[in-house]
């Protein structure tokens, strides 16, 4: 008869995305999971399977947990540059808030796991994709409605824009200076025109 799991996974999961921010994958130990997630290495590796497992779920969790409901955003309706910046200002109040604790998962992967990683280069590709072709829908929309000039490709911003997400994450973690980010979300903002 199989053992009834006597945690909750979801708050594993949680804390071990957390611990992935701060660390990184290669620098977060199962015990450093096994303290995070107060569950011990066999029940974790019971559930999970390995690090890699656990390291996978954080991963998906981080993607329902900032990617898809930034998806939804841009189908909100609201007007796209108010809504660009409204993304660009949240960030910078997030990167701000955290200081350099946590580090986007996204960006971690892609520089730590994604060259030698399949599942992981399959979930960063997915979640950046998934978030460029909403970013690209929604100005292109707002371009053929007159919100946005039409002087640059809307696929060509979306991407732009992606980077601009990304960087502000890799400065704000070497200098969250609210300062500085936001001097580089207003550029960014000024590339809509």
């Amino acid at each position: 008869m199989a053992r009834v799991r006597e945690f909750d996974t979801e708050a594993a999961v949680e804390a071990a995305m957390s611990a992935f921010r701060r660390t990184g994958y290669e620098g977060t130990s199962v015990q450093d999971l096994v303290d995070a997630t107060g569950v011990g290495r066999g029940s974790l590796y019971a559930a999970f399977e390995s690090k890699e497992g656990l390291y996978l779920a954080a991963m998906d969790r981080y993607r329902e947990q900032y990617a898809l409901p930034l998806i939804e955003i841009t189908r909100s309706g609201t007007p796209a540059r108010e809504l660009i910046r409204e993304i660009l200002v949240s960030l910078v109040d997030e990167i701000v808030r955290d200081g350099s604790r946590q580090a986007c998962l996204i960006v971690s992967a892609a520089i730590e796991r994604l060259p030698h990683d399949p599942e992981v280069a399959v979930r960063v590709r997915s979640t950046t994709s998934s978030l460029e072709d909403a970013l690209a829908e929604m100005i292109g929309e707002a371009q053929m409605d007159g919100q946005l000039a039409g002087t640059r490709d809307a696929r060509d911003l979306a991407r732009f824009l992606m980077m601009t997400i990304h960087g502000l994450r890799v400065t704000g973690a070497i200098n969250p200076d609210r300062r500085s980010l936001m001097a580089v979300a207003e550029v960014a903002l000024g590339c809509l025109d």
